[in-house]
């Protein structure tokens, strides 16, 4: 039996026939390589994300089992955070220790993070070009309807149940009709599903994990990491829980640093407070906690305008690494129009940066602080309902976000509509875009009764929206 970062024994795992071999263990440039590999081909979503590493490391590699790795994959559910980009980090920490856990968690992220600044940059220099603004119109209609299929995904895995399904539009009139805040729904839900499970409510039974992944079988037995460990050895404890007390260090202590040396009004303060709150309450994924960054970085802080959002979501799909990298053009926006330096790219930069910071720094904090605890975590019920119960109030909020988008996307115009607690924005009825609502019908036609992939929906959106400026029909 392994333990993490200390390969096998000689010998280990061979059958006495010699027709069985468990694969030897990687060193940790191998490792590097495939996870630089998988970065590179994370598209698509954590959906996308967690089959390509599902194929590399069960099927292909053999590192891992398929019980381990939903086993896995599970206990980084219960976290705060994307969760492909944490079962890289697991998966690495499992392998190689802390340093490979570093490694996975750090190369999974890094293409999108310099993909999505290159793009950040392009799009402040030449986003007001005609065919740029063209490319964008188009994405956002694909995004639209790519979102409308998230709800769909995700709704029918959660709401099993009327109960689920009571608490999905509770989450939804909420954020919908009184504009309450994103943190206080996940924790109003997780109470009640903690709550529900200790009252011994059947509707509050764990029942949000995923399913099998990949269409090939591995035994965990048959692989390098073999069975999973009943009990974590003691240094291996030791060394995850001092890792994810320096990461709690990396992250909080810059956060109170520029708290205190510029203070509560300035750009990048409220950026690594924002946006540090924002990476304790994700569950759900980045589709979830997107309606309530859209609200305060437009609303609030005036960091970016409605469109913008969806512009950055477009970037986030159409590159590799986590949806989530989207908050870092939020950063970048934000930096670039309100730090009010000459140069607004540096700010700018800097902004985005400090964004992802404090976004990821609490990812690796969790994983290696929980790891050692994994099994136990995995078999609390009540905590497991609680999980259960967000991800049912993720999908009315999602579907808030989807009408959010729709409302910014169809109509040119909306008005705020406030009456005690009640605060909605609603569209300008004669201020609807019938080519934008035009393209959405076709993005959801392509997406639900075509059923075709999200690149092609993105290629083809992204193309009719250039087919319509060559055209002369968008100015």
């Amino acid at each position: 039996m392994t333990h993490p970062g200390t390969p096998p024994e000689k010998g280990q795992g061979d059958d006495p026939t010699g027709t069985t071999l468990h694969p030897p263990h990687p060193s940790l440039a191998e490792a590097t390589r495939t996870w630089a590999r998988i970065a590179l081909l994370s598209f698509g979503g954590p959906a996308g994300q967690i089959a390509v590493m599902h194929r590399i490391l069960v099927e292909e590699k053999r590192w891992i089992g398929d019980g381990r790795f939903l086993h896995a994959l599970n206990f980084c559910m219960l976290l705060p955070g994307p969760e492909a980009q944490q079962l890289a980090t697991y998966v690495g920490w499992l392998l190689h220790g802390t340093r490979g856990g570093l490694i996975a968690g750090l190369l999974f992220v890094l293409p999108g993070v310099v993909a999505i600044m290159a793009l950040s940059w392009l799009y402040v220099l030449y986003g007001d070009v005609g065919p740029v603004e063209a490319l964008f119109f188009g994405l956002k209609a694909a995004i639209l309807a790519i979102v409308l299929q998230a709800v769909d995904r995700i709704g029918r895995r959660a709401l099993k149940n009327n109960a689920m399904r009571l608490l999905a539009v509770l989450s939804f009139v909420a954020i919908f009709a009184f504009d309450a805040p994103f943190p206080l729904i996940v924790l109003t839900a997780a109470l009640i599903g903690y709550l529900g499970a200790r009252g011994g409510l059947r509707a509050f039974s764990p029942g949000g994990g995923h399913g099998a992944v990949g269409g090939t079988h591995v035994d965990d037995a048959d692989t390098l990491l073999g069975e999973e460990m009943a009990e974590m050895p003691p240094a291996a404890r030791r060394g995850a829980i001092r890792a994810g007390g320096a990461a709690l260090i990396l992250w909080l202590v810059p956060v109170v640093l520029l708290v205190l040396a510029l203070g509560n009004g300035n750009v990048f303060a409220e950026i690594a407070v924002f946006f540090s709150k924002m990476a304790v309450v994700t569950f759900g994924g980045a589709y979830a906690v997107l309606a309530y960054v859209a609200q305060e970085a437009v609303g609030t802080y005036g960091w970016l305008r409605p469109g913008e959002m969806l512009d950055g979501l477009g970037m986030a799909e159409t590159t590799p690494g986590p949806l989530i990298m989207v908050l870092q053009f939020v950063g970048f926006l934000g930096a670039f129009r309100g730090a009010g330096w000459d140069n607004a790219l540096l700010a700018g930069t800097l902004g985005g940066l400090l964004t992802t910071w404090v976004t990821f720094a609490p990812c690796f904090a969790f994983i290696f602080l929980g790891a050692p605890y994994m099994e136990r975590l995995r078999s609390n019920r009540a905590l497991s309902a609680a999980l259960t119960a967000v991800t049912a109030s993720v999908v009315g909020v999602i579907l808030n976000l989807a009408i959010w988008f729709a409302v910014h996307v169809i109509w040119r115009e909306v008005q705020r509509i406030e009456a005690g607690p009640l605060s909605l924005e609603l569209p300008v009825p004669g201020s609807i875009d019938w080519l934008a609502a035009l393209l959405s019908v076709l993005a959801l036609i392509a997406v639900f009764r075509l059923k075709l992939g999200m690149a092609t929906v993105l290629v083809g959106a992204a193309g009719l929206g250039l087919a319509l400026y060559g055209a002369g029909m968008i100015a």
